[in-house]
């Protein structure tokens, strides 16, 4: 071992046989090395949010991986996004336009979104409101599930509005981290300067609003920033995975507030969209596929723009690699392992409650049973929480795997949604069957 890049990859071969490959995956892989200093490895992840996971749920593996690995017991350290300070306290992160969005996200235009019967209006309205921000249509609300082109909306307004109006104050915020700054500050008693930031902005776009609805504190200072934007006439834009009559525990005021401007859906793309998309992403990789070819990916993944372009991309990568194009067979094996054919719903709420079962140390028959024991019961209001993002199922049907009824499945849906809330090893679990079966099953 010569580097520490060295130590990192053996460190990594054990703790990739001390929990699960989801686990693995998802929390510890991710984690960039940056540097070694007084007995301390440092490291860098993507968001506030992994940090804390990581840092409550797996940082004694990964020191007891080092101890292994060097011999003696050191510490680990972890900074979001790179920024490598001792001195300053993170927080979650926002942007705004006077910083930059960085080559990935400032693809995300007007020019390139590909519009069909299923977002027209939701492309119509938000190019109003990037070009005449704060008259049109304020506020604003997109929904629709994951994947379908919200936020490709949300930050093709935040480059058009920080292009036509680069002197103003324009912030792109997550749901969750608009939640998670108001704790920070709230637990420094510094709610001044969040009053300060937020509520003096000529623009507000929050994505995934519906994070904020699981904290009373949170959405009454929504409420608040909301009324004050709202009265100065300032544009505000949220996104949401559901409408807000679906907000299952959302403030009434909040639900009104929401309501009073332009709510636009996102459905799935019909099949000549979703060519269109394809044919775009081709483009954008120049590259060329046979028309065969398109239809089956068009067929075959309906509800998932990004699975499209996910598809296309493992194409390209193909031909590049062996120099030559591709058959319908092979894309068959390509796109096979996300499409639904061979995967029932029926198995695919089987595989579920297999998975969450192992997560929970419990049997599936366990979950399934009627036994009340704190974790299988936590086990099952999870299920039903995973069942519901990745699938199409009502309530009612989500119920009938379990013998319960419309309003018990409800219940136990917000019961998983206030765990995981307090619980990070509880949301970890959720966000791990999600990943594990949501790119499988849309």
């Amino acid at each position: 071992m010569d580097t520490i890049a060295d130590v990192w990859k053996e460190v990594l071969a054990v703790c990739s046989k001390k929990v699960s490959e989801p686990i693995y995956k998802m929390w510890i892989a991710p984690l960039e090395l940056v540097k070694f200093e007084k007995n301390t490895f440092i490291f860098v992840i993507g968001s506030e949010f992994k940090k804390s996971i990581i840092m409550d749920q797996f940082s004694g593996i990964i020191k007891d991986a080092f101890e292994e690995v060097m011999g003696f017991p050191v510490e680990i350290d972890i900074f979001v996004n790179g920024a490598v300070t001792q001195e300053e306290e993170k927080k979650p992160e926002t942007t705004d336009a006077k910083s930059d969005l960085g080559g990935g996200l400032r693809q995300y235009t007007f020019d390139n979104f590909i519009v069909g019967k299923s977002n027209n209006f939701a492309y119509n309205v938000s190019l109003g409101v990037a070009e005449h921000p704060g008259s049109l249509y304020n506020p604003l609300l997109i929904y629709g599930r994951s994947g379908l082109g919200k936020t490709h909306l949300l930050f093709a307004i935040y480059n058009r509005l920080k292009e036509n109006n680069p002197d103003k104050v324009i912030i792109y915020v997550t749901g969750e981290s608009f939640m998670n700054e108001l704790v920070v500050d709230l637990k420094n008693h510094n709610t001044i300067a969040f009053h300060e930031k937020y509520r003096n902005v000529d623009a507000l776009l929050v994505d995934d609003i519906q994070f904020i609805q699981r904290g009373a504190s949170v959405q009454e200072e929504f409420f608040h920033t909301f009324n004050a934007l709202e009265q100065a006439g300032k544009q505000i834009v949220i996104t949401s995975d559901v409408p807000p009559r679906e907000m299952e525990i959302l403030d009434e005021r909040l639900r009104t507030r929401f309501e009073m401007g332009i709510i636009a859906d996102i459905q799935p793309p019909d099949i000549d969209t979703r060519k269109a998309i394809i044919l775009r992403k081709c483009e954008q990789l120049d590259i060329t596929l046979p028309d065969a070819v398109v239809d089956l990916i068009a067929q075959k993944i309906k509800n998932n723009v990004r699975q499209i372009e996910g598809t296309v991309k493992k194409i390209s990568a193909m031909m590049n690699a062996y120099s030559r194009t591709v058959t319908v067979e092979q894309v068959q094996d390509i796109i096979k392992d996300i499409t639904t054919d061979n995967q029932p719903t029926a198995v695919v709420v089987k595989k579920i409650i297999e998975f969450v079962a192992k997560s929970f140390g419990v049997t599936a028959n366990d979950i399934l049973s009627d036994n009340r024991q704190s974790n299988i019961a936590l086990a099952r209001q999870l299920c039903m929480y995973v069942i519901k993002e990745v699938t199409d199922l009502k309530l009612n049907e989500i119920g009938k795997y379990f013998n319960k009824n419309h309003s018990t499945v409800l219940h136990s849906i917000a019961q998983a949604k206030e765990k995981m809330d307090k619980n990070p090893s509880v949301k970890a679990a959720a966000v791990s069957a999600i990943n594990e079966f949501q790119t499988k099953n849309n």
